[in-house]
């Protein structure tokens, strides 16, 4: 009997469990279904509060002891348990707990024939099974089976119940026991068969419903390798391809194209890269290390990878939130908030070995004294060669409007030190017809960048002489001159074209891409062709760092070619998937064989007006901007001597995806991901660049930071280059101070200087991050601005700037800071 403060609910279930004629029982069952009918889920989850399932649970079990069951009182139980239990989490261990699984599954075998009575069983079944511990039991009393000869081939009658033993049988497939089971029986071939027999049957589009079930039986069966083994072995893939082609072209079957293609990429079969080692091309041996102790342990991939995703950390969050809270208290009233300046961290006597790196503090200034405006001479003047560089800069603006337009393209790259170029025959001179001819992309991609030789003009000079370009604070023979002193681990000998050029900025802001809908799965389904017809994939390495053959061989003439051994580059392998499809593997980071994301990389020998696609198949990040509206940036070599020398975002059909590769030493869970973008070039025989993001290289910064030496104002602005430290490889990390000179050499202009506070800014801790050292290169050059703001700012403020933490990293191509 229910206590006398109950709920008008709680008297009903509970006068259910006790109720003892039909009557009586119909009718609460009927108030029961009139108050779950008429309201929303918040009923139900009322009801389950009150112990509505263990009540439904125990009046089943009341019912079906009686022989023979009475169904009068049976079905509208079922009816209300399938309702309830599907919203009770915790229905099937309720069941188990009332020893009510088998007693239902007995009822199943019962009403095998009765097409009404199976149905609301095999409703509360699939409800049980919500719980695995509840499948698993079901399927050892041979549920697998009873569920499984219930589903017939294409018919029309029993829709219903058809449906529902479909369901079920997903349900129960929810446990890998189950699964494991069901590959020996030979389920997978079965449902397959059933499969294709709903589909080709179903002319009218009239029982779309089961082939999704059906499927989703599969997706369930495929969460084991055995499953996936099997459905690959029964020519699943096959058959859903053919399916999909169908259905997509099919009014009201689209529906069925995205579970199929999901299906078919859980099973595509898992296959390593074609590389001798996941492990990065280069080594560098770290202080106090071996030289080799960085081979890969394997670890979830939570814990392999590091976290790149695009959205903010919470933690992070909660630290600014704090930071910011602790700059809005009034220091006044908040006596927590006053504290003593902290003591330094380390001896005073220590402090002292940094003074180097504060020149302001120790400059004498005798310029403002003697009014003299000359200024120490800067390592520039050598590299320049005096003023050659001058009388280049004017000869090439001349060149340039006379040539402007001009069809012919340069080498887009060149070694700083090789053989001799072969410019022209012997000591004579070439015509103008023969330097035309010469000046093509295509044969002088291993031209020297040399200085003058007697009785030759060296390449540069040619490109500059007859194409000059003037970028803003771009210098190409100050360029060559830093990139031949940078040091990297592969000892670069060849510039990329960009940078040496220079590139004038964007026009304007620039819009997101807009993707088309469905690119994605007309990717996937792409990749997934070269698994049923391997016969049509080419599979021609063109181009391998670890081996230098490929991209030398002349046996290419119908392939791009590849290059990537330049400053900032990365690319490690190039493979001609089709005739204009191309799989490129990316460099590890220097001793690591993870980090894969930062690329720059040439290509030339297209065709214009031909679209290639690209695919970048070892990325790591689980997602990407590249699939909400990014681009790669392209360069093209024939554009920048016609006067148009930009980086612009290029690539269309952009997408960003799992795919069925994954390293060669790892867990289960670690895969890779596909960046696929296509292109279409504008010029035959072009020489073209691809980054991920505008590049930035370390000798791009040296170069830079002389052009702003020579620049600056000396009496207004006190602009000192210093070193920091060496790297590991030796390039210097260059530290930059600026402020504003003194007026006068005045006590009081010298203790205001030297009391000014310091504004420390740092960019490039992560290579592959060049927008940091974009932005770092605008306020470089606003700080030394005649701009009356830039003026203020120094005037308040000494800034001491470290343009590049991880030079390193940046020459090396790599993505993070681990080998700073």
């Amino acid at each position: 009997m229910a206590a006398p403060s109950s709920s008008g609910l709680e008297v009903l279930l509970s006068t259910l469990q006790d109720a003892g004629d039909t009557e009586s029982t119909l009718n609460i069952l009927n108030v029961l279904d009139e108050l779950l009918s008429a309201g929303t889920d918040r009923r139900i989850h009322y009801m389950i509060s009150k112990g509505g399932s263990e009540s439904l649970l125990m009046a089943l079990l009341n019912t079906a002891q009686n022989v023979p069951p009475n169904y009068t009182l049976l079905l509208p139980i079922l009816h209300l348990l399938a309702k309830v239990g599907h919203r009770d989490r915790r229905i099937g261990v309720k069941a188990e707990k009332a020893e009510a699984v088998l007693v239902m599954l007995g009822l199943l075998r019962q009403n095998l024939k009765d097409a009404r009575r199976a149905a609301a069983c095999l409703w509360v079944i699939q409800v049980f099974c919500a719980s695995v511990s509840t499948a698993t039991l079901l399927g050892k009393n041979r549920g697998l089976d009873i569920v499984f000869r219930l589903i017939p081939a294409h018919t029309t009658k029993h829709i219903r119940t058809v449906k529902a033993a479909i369901d079920a049988l997903a349900a129960l497939l929810r446990s890998k026991v189950n699964c494991r089971t069901a590959v020996s029986k030979g389920y997978i071939s079965g449902l397959l068969k059933l499969f294709a027999d709903w589909h080709s049957n179903d002319t009218e589009r009239e029982h779309i419903p089961i082939q999704r079930a059906l499927l989703h039986c599969l997706d369930h069966v495929t969460n084991t390798s055995v499953g996936r083994s099997a459905l690959v072995a029964e020519g699943g893939i096959e058959l859903l391809f053919q399916t999909t082609q169908t259905c997509m072209f099919t009014r009201g079957m689209e529906c069925l194209v995205e579970p199929a293609v999901q299906l078919m990429r859980k099973c595509y079969p898992k296959c390593a890269l074609s590389l001798s080692s996941d492990q990065s091309v280069y080594s560098f041996p770290l202080p106090g290390k071996p030289l080799n102790p960085w081979d890969f342990v394997p670890t979830s991939q939570g814990d392999a990878f590091e976290d790149d995703s695009d959205s903010d950390n919470d933690n992070d969050d909660e630290n600014e939130d704090a930071e910011n809270k602790d700059y809005e208290d009034d220091l006044e009233t908040d006596l927590e908030s006053l504290r003593q300046r902290p003591q330094p961290d380390r001896p005073l006597e220590q402090l002292g070995q940094y003074v180097r790196l504060c020149p302001e503090l120790h400059h004498d200034f005798q310029e403002l004294a003697s009014g003299s405006e000359s200024e120490e001479s800067s390592d520039e003047d050598s590299l320049l060669n005096g003023d050659k560089g001058d009388r280049w800069t004017r000869s090439g603006r001349r060149s340039s409007r006379r040539h402007r337009g001009s069809a012919q393209t340069p080498s887009s790259r060149a070694t700083l030190k090789g053989h001799p170029s072969s410019v022209s025959n012997g000591g004579g001179h070439t015509t103008p017809e023969e330097e035309e001819e010469k000046m093509k992309a295509k044969d002088l991609h291993s031209q020297c960048l040399r200085s003058h030789e007697e009785g030759h003009r060296s390449m540069v000079d040619r490109l500059l002489e007859r194409f000059g370009a003037c970028i803003p604070h771009h210098d190409p023979r100050l360029y060559a001159a830093a990139a031949s002193s940078t040091r990297s681990i592969a000892g670069y000998s060849i510039l990329a074209f960009p940078d040496f050029w220079g590139h004038l900025p964007t026009k304007g802001s620039e819009c997101m891409a807009v993707r088309r809908p469905n690119v994605q799965r007309q990717k996937v389904l792409q990749d997934i062709q070269r698994f049923l017809c391997p016969e049509d994939i080419i599979n021609k390495v063109v181009f391998d760092m670890e081996d230098p053959s490929p991209q030398c061989s002349s046996d290419h003439k119908d392939s791009l070619r590849f290059f990537s051994k330049f400053e900032c580059g990365n690319l490690r392998k190039a493979v001609q998937v089709r005739r204009f499809e191309y799989d490129l593997i990316l460099n590890a980071d220097v001793n690591t064989s993870r980090h894969h994301q930062w690329f720059y990389f040439e290509v030339s020998g297209m065709m214009a007006n031909v679209p290639y696609r690209f695919n970048i198949i070892n990325c790591e990040k689980s997602n990407s901007q590249f699939n909400y509206g990014m681009q790669p940036v392209l360069y093209s070599v024939r554009e920048a001597l016609e006067g148009r020398p930009r980086w612009v975002r290029t690539g269309r059909e952009i997408c960003y995806y799992r795919n069925h590769f994954q390293p060669s030493r790892c867990e289960r869970s670690s895969c890779f991901y596909t960046l696929t973008f296509t292109v279409t070039f504008k010029h035959d025989e072009d020489v073209c660049y691809l980054a991920y993001h505008y590049p930035y290289t370390y000798s791009s910064l040296q170069a830079h930071l002389q052009m702003l030496q020579r620049s600056v104002d000396p009496r207004k602005v006190f602009f000192r280059q210093q070193n920091l430290c060496n790297t590991l490889a030796g390039n210097p990390c260059p530290l930059i101070t600026i402020t504003a000179c003194p007026t006068s050499r005045s006590w009081k202009s010298l203790y205001q200087l030297r009391n000014r506070p310091c504004v420390v800014l740092t960019a490039r801790v992560h290579p592959g991050e060049s927008n940091a050292s974009w932005v770092m290169k605008g306020s470089l050059e606003f700080l030394c601005s005649s701009d009356p703001l830039a003026q203020s700012l120094r005037e308040a403020f000494i800034f001491k700037i470290i343009p590049m933490l991880n030079p390193d990293g940046v020459i090396n191509g790599t993505r993070t800071p681990r080998n700073k």
